[in-house]
């Protein structure tokens, strides 16, 4: 990846601070994906040009996964939080880290940028910056109830896969909660999943 390849497809403001945190961080993995013919929250948001990707490793080494309350049974995925539309990617993690977990924590790597784009439309993207954060201290809870995490655990990075393959066959029915499909949701949210499984295990 070359990081004129890599800035097409992100927000002009943010292409400067991306080519900082490459680094101070080490140069993230690019993964671009097309996604299906759904929409789907956080895409169709508007309060947000992307999200960053909090992949917090626990002292122990287990990663921190959630299940909001409307989630279907049994289903996790790693944090993330949107990046508002003029908002420095830096300051929304350090405000997701906190809202999400209460922990202090130490940006470790840089591991990734995922864009996505739809079919729908050319000017329909989307953006992930994804972290690896170590634990330093603190008590995890979550801060804000309006996250509406309905739990926190730890899990393997071996585990990732399982993860990715449980929001790949997420049902095809239509939810409020998302203002679209299940199934597209998740074939959104694993590319995360499977990204970050491959990194870890090369690390």
């Amino acid at each position: 990846m070359t990081m004129q390849s890599l800035f097409k497809y992100i927000p002009a403001h943010h292409q400067d601070e991306v080519t900082a945190l490459a680094e101070q961080y080490g140069a993230p993995h690019h993964r671009h994906a097309i996604l299906d013919d759904g929409e789907f929250d956080p895409l169709t948001k508007t309060d947000r040009v992307g999200e960053v990707g909090m992949v917090v490793r626990r002292r122990d080494g287990g990663i921190l996964v959630a299940r909001k309350t409307y989630y279907p049974p049994e289903v996790f995925r790693l944090l993330t939080g949107g990046v508002g539309p003029v908002e420095s990617i830096t300051a929304a993690l350090s405000r997701e880290v906190a809202e999400e977990t209460s922990l202090t924590v130490q940006i470790r790597r840089f591991l990734s940028v995922i864009t996505y784009e739809s079919p729908l439309s050319a000017q329909r993207r989307f953006v992930s910056y994804v972290f690896l954060l170590d634990e330093l201290d603190g008590v995890l809870h979550v801060a804000d109830p309006d996250e509406q995490v309905a739990e926190l655990r730890a899990v393997s990075p071996a585990d990732l896969p399982a993860l990715a393959q449980r929001l790949n066959g997420l049902p095809e029915h239509d939810d409020p909660a998302i203002n679209g499909r299940w199934a597209s949701w998740g074939r959104f949210r694993a590319v995360m999943h499977e990204e970050v499984a491959r990194l870890l295990a090369g690390l």
